[in-house]
């Protein structure tokens, strides 16, 4: 029986790769990223507070708004309270739609990711060239808003179509982070030259996590804790990257981010042992290591 493939990568049992270390002698990357996301009115895509599909309404449309009214903003005061790097996956329509942002998040000298221009969409469905489009847009205004392309995708719901990675070459980028498929970066095939897949979670993630199996903000605080503390004890025995992914619209409601704060102080009690990165960082490290040491890297010229 043959089952039908990507073609993409090879497979990787993580015991038997080469060892490295992340800078400064690190063995546990850890990275922060935040989704910062615009939605239609009445239409669309879009996720529903009571974690079921539910019709397009004021009410949803309303709950999700509050994380760019307010979600973002007492986020970022808990990362600056930290003194915690991050990412933020941004949809090209809400730096459009809400002008504080953009400039907010590049005073703190953090990531931009491309991700869609609306998660009213998803990609995944598109012919070739809407698709080619979509990336290209939401390219183009994180250009505009923060003065630089971004080397990093996450498509709208972790969605891709059979082209989107040699789409996503074509297009500049250099690293994606929509295949949670290892704790360490991996090269990916595509008809343009490799790009580099970066770990990102959507088990650690506080959508999937609080919405759909609908754990409280207490409970999601515990997985972190339990998850960096048994990545900390692997990475004795090789580097990994732990991932915390978060929406504003979720974690950014005041009796969640109490919870994440106390995770995320947990996590920093151990920071001498972290390297505390951004994907792209994570990315551009990965891509620096001699060939064969990261998966996939005999494809690389």
């Amino acid at each position: 029986m043959r089952l039908p493939g990507h073609g993409r990568y090879a497979h990787s049992a993580i015991p038997q790769r080469p060892d490295y270390d992340w800078p400064n002698g690190a063995r546990l990357a850890l990275v922060v990223c935040n989704n910062i996301e615009a939605f239609a009115y009445r239409a669309g895509l879009g996720s529903d507070s009571t974690g079921t599909p539910a019709v397009q309404n004021q009410r949803n449309y309303a709950w999700r708004d509050y994380g760019n009214r307010v979600g973002l903003w007492n986020l970022l005061d808990m990362l600056d309270e930290l003194e915690i790097p991050c990412a933020h996956n941004v949809n090209g329509a809400v730096l459009d739609a809400c002008p504080e942002i953009a400039p907010a998040l590049k005073a703190r000298g953090d990531e931009f990711v491309g991700h869609g221009r609306t998660n009213a969409e998803r990609q995944d469905g598109m012919w070739e060239e809407d698709e080619r489009r979509l990336i290209v847009e939401s390219r183009d205004a994180i250009i505009r808003h923060a003065g630089a392309a971004p080397e990093g995708w996450l498509g709208p719901y972790i969605a891709q179509s059979a082209v989107t990675l040699d789409l996503l070459k074509e297009e500049g980028f250099s690293y994606v982070m929509d295949w949670p498929a290892d704790d360490q970066p991996f090269w990916m095939a595509t008809r343009a030259g490799p790009i580099l897949s970066v770990p990102y979670s959507v088990e650690l993630n506080d959508s999937p996590a609080q919405l759909a199996r609908q754990h409280t903000g207490r409970e999601f605080a515990q997985m972190i804790v339990d998850q960096f503390d048994e990545m900390l004890e692997q990475s004795r025995k090789r580097p990994l990257v732990c991932s915390v992914v978060l929406h504003p619209f979720i974690v950014g409601q005041p009796f969640r981010l109490r919870a994440l704060r106390d995770a995320l102080r947990h996590i920093l009690s151990h920071r001498e042992r972290l390297w505390v990165a951004r994907p792209g960082e994570v990315a551009r490290y990965a891509a620096s290591l001699p060939k064969g040491v990261v998966p996939g890297s005999e494809m690389l010229p």
